[in-house]
Formats: structure tokens, C-alpha cells, sequence
């Protein structure tokens, strides 16, 4: 490090920097936390791994959920709302403003919640949410690095790639426009790029495009990390400016293929044979190209880069427990919050009109009680009703033949 240091004219100074450690599960940093609302339909369709018909199934809940005031913050409110309109009361509610959600499609993202549910994985939604502008603080006027251990959770790549993705939505939905600064107030660094991107959908694919285009506006850098720029998609690509390539090795035709992919992605050069380059370049070198003041990419240039001044192996766990511990942040998202959300407002909904029901139930009752008895009659007196009946419709018969022989007798006289 002292001779590269030295080679291009920065003397090495071993230096410390202000950090912060977060982790999604808060086992190994402070909790990082979102909202399954914030999260959104699109995001959390990436990380269940839903096709294009279950995520739209999402973006329909999510919709109803912003209209009738129901805020999503965890799994729990997303099971009770998606059961509540595809099987519940509001099935007949949600089918002619937002479309019927089949049984089939929410029993598969059910499904898929509850694994990831199993796998620990989550207390990533919920409350206390993390506040962005905690990512520009500083200290002793220095910006803070936040590192996002992922120790804990790199059997899911989707995940964590994903979670960065959507702070960096949240950025970009939240942060005032700046326009084009000298430095950037924050830059954003995404590390195995290639795991954001594998197998993702076009929507998300959008999305992404959308935010990387018009992030800087809001004075944010993003640098995608990777093996190889075809690692990213090209629509993508197109809008990053600037490029730091090291070597890349040719050992197989697959190799090769890679590296003319990415000879292709560079400006041309008058003076390097890139392809040479690439595969020559030595530990501390590398390729680099930027934007110039009218946002035309630089000649290309082979250089020696500047040696890191800090530690750049692996923290111990005596280090990694100091930082947390030390942290102002600690306090503030440590412990969860429960507030009122969709789960209790359905739950107040089904309990409001099960009462109704109950209310109903009793005043029909009440109103049958108040009606006159029609009690059942006794064998005896349905046997004098009958003799009754009998007798007066036997005295009717007389007295009519009484009154004729009477008419009769009383003309003859005449």
C-alpha cells in the first residue's frame, strides 16, 4: 500500500471513518425496517417471486388499502387484507372497482409470505420505519459510511438487493430536486449488482430504469458493483457515466464472449486496444471513463488507483459490537412499534358487523315475541270448535226451512 501510495503521489495514511452498521434482521447492526406499504407492489412481487398476474393481484390490495385508509406495515396486514378480499366481506366490495381476486392467486402469495415468514425473514416490515435522512449525517463534518451487513441473510440475494432498491426509492420519491451538483449529497453503492437484476421482471426492470435516470436530479450517485458491465441491462447501463472496470480474464469462450460485450460498452479509443487492456491490468489498475462538464464520456484511460486508508478486510465481532453500541441510532430502531393498521381496522370491521347481525337478530326476536300467541289447540277444543260449527251452520238450515214452510203457508191463505 506505502508504494502504490506512493506511485501515484498520495503518501498511505492508515485513517478511520465515521460508520454505521445496519442489519435486517438486527441481530448484526442497527434494524433496517420498511413498510410493506412503502415497500410496494412491485418490489414485494420481487422478492415473493410472483409472476406478472399475482403482482398485479398486490397492486389492486394496495390500491384499495391507500383508498380506504388502511395502512399496510407488515405480513400481518397483508394476510388479513388479502384473506378479507378474496375470501371475506370484501370480496363482492373490491370486484367492481379494482377487479375479483381469485382464490387461487391469493392462496399462492399467501403461501409464499408464510415461507418467507419461516425463514425469519419478516421483521424487515414493520415499524419503526427507517428514516432516510439518516444516511446524511455527520460527523466532525465528515459524512457517515452505512454498510448493510448482510452476514445473516446472504442466502437471500433477492432480498437484500431488493431492500436496497427500495431505499433508493424512497430517495428518490422523498428528496427535493437539486439539480446537477458538483458532489453528489449522497452516493449509493450496490454491491454483486448482478443479483438485482437476475430473472427480474419488467416491471421491476422499469422501475429500476426510471430511478437510476432521474436520481441524480436529487443530488444522489449510485455506482452498480459487479464482475462485468453486461451484468447490468442496457437501458441501465446507458445511464451510468461513470466506469471503473478492472481486469477481467478470458480463460474460457465464455470469458471471451463477455469481454467483447464489454469492450462494446466503452467509447472508442485512439489509444488503447481495450480488449489488450482489460485483460492485462495488475492489482490496484483499472480502466476508468467519466462524463465531462457537457456529460461526454472521457477518452479512456489506464490507471492506478488511489489505496484504500482504511481496513478493508473483515471487522471482528468485538468491532462490529463497539460500532452498534456506540451508535445514537441504537435507541431509535431498536424496538418495534405496533400501531393501528390494516389488520386492526378489519378486525374492528368484522367485530363491528357481527354486532350489527347480533342487533338485528335480537330486535326480530323481540318484534316476534310482541305479536298475539297463536297457541296450539288442545284435542278438546277442537272438538268443540267442530260441534260448535256444526250446530250453528245446522241451525241456519232450520231456521231457513222454517222461514220458507212459514212464506209458503201464508200465500196458500191468500
Amino acid at each position: 500500500l506505502i508504494d502504490r501510495g506512493n506511485a501515484v503521489g498520495v503518501p498511505f495514511e492508515p485513517s478511520s471513518f465515521p460508520v454505521e452498521l445496519y442489519s435486517l434482521s438486527g441481530n448484526k447492526g442497527i434494524p433496517m425496517r420498511i413498510t410493506v406499504e412503502d415497500f410496494g407492489p412491485v418490489l414485494l412481487g420481487r422478492i415473493l417471486e410472483l409472476n406478472e398476474t399475482q403482482t398485479g393481484v398486490l397492486a389492486a390490495m394496495f390500491k384499495y388499502a391507500q383508498d380506504h385508509q388502511m395502512p399496510l406495515i407488515d405480513f400481518s396486514d397483508t394476510k388479513k387484507l388479502l384473506t378479507y378480499l378474496s375470501e371475506g366481506p370484501g370480496s363482492e366490495e373490491i370486484k367492481g372497482d379494482y377487479g375479483k381476486i381469485s382464490s387461487a392467486s391469493s392462496g399462492t402469495i399467501l403461501r409464499k409470505i408464510v415461507a418467507l415468514e419461516q425463514q425469519g425473514l419478516a421483521h424487515i416490515f414493520g415499524e419503526k420505519e427507517f428514516d432516510i435522512n439518516d444516511l446524511f449525517q455527520k460527523v466532525d463534518g465528515r459524512g457517515v459510511i452505512s454498510l448493510l451487513n448482510i452476514s445473516d441473510v446472504q442466502d437471500q440475494p433477492v432480498l437484500y438487493s431488493t431492500f436496497l432498491l427500495s431505499l433508493l426509492a424512497q430517495l428518490f420519491k422523498n428528496m427535493p430536486e437539486v439539480g446537477d451538483l458538483d458532489k453528489p449529497k449522497l452516493v449509493f453503492f450496490f454491491d454483486e449488482a448482478h443479483l438485482l437484476f437476475n430473472g427480474a421482471p419488467k416491471a421491476f426492470l422499469t422501475q429500476v430504469d426510471q430511478i437510476i435516470r432521474l436520481i441524480r436530479s436529487k443530488g444522489i450517485g449510485v455506482f452498480f458493483c459487479t464482475q462485468s458491465p453486461t451484468d447490468v441491462p442496457e437501458s441501465v447501463l446507458a445511464q451510468l457515466g461513470n466506469r471503473v472496470q478492472h481486469a477481467l480474464r478470458a480463460f474460457t469462450p465464455n470469458d471471451a464472449e463477455n469481454l467483447k460485450k464489454t469492450v462494446k460498452t466503452y467509447p472508442k479509443s485512439d489509444f488503447y486496444e481495450i480488449d489488450q487492456v482489460l485483460t492485462s491490468l495488475g492489482t490496484g489498475q483499472a480502466l476508468i471513463t467519466v462524463l465531462n462538464d457537457k456529460g461526454i464520456p472521457t477518452e479512456v484511460v489506464a490507471t492506478h488507483l488511489v489505496p484504500a486508508r482504511a481496513v478493508m478486510g473483515p471487522a471482528d465481532d468485538a468491532t462490529v459490537s463497539q460500532i452498534i453500541n456506540q451508535s445514537d441510532l441504537r435507541a431509535k430502531y431498536q424496538e418495534r412499534q405496533e400501531n393501528r393498521s390494516a389488520a386492526e381496522i378489519i378486525d374492528e370491521r368484522m367485530q363491528a358487523a357481527a354486532q350489527e347481525e347480533q342487533r338485528a337478530a335480537q330486535e326480530k326476536e323481540a318484534e316476534k315475541a310482541s305479536r298475539p300467541s297463536s297457541r296450539r289447540q288442545t284435542p278438546l277444543e277442537a272438538a268443540q270448535r267442530t260441534a260448535t260449527t256444526t250446530l250453528a251452520r245446522e241451525g241456519v238450515k232450520f231456521l231457513g226451512k222454517l222461514a220458507t214452510g212459514l212464506l209458503n203457508a201464508f200465500l196458500k191463505k191468500k
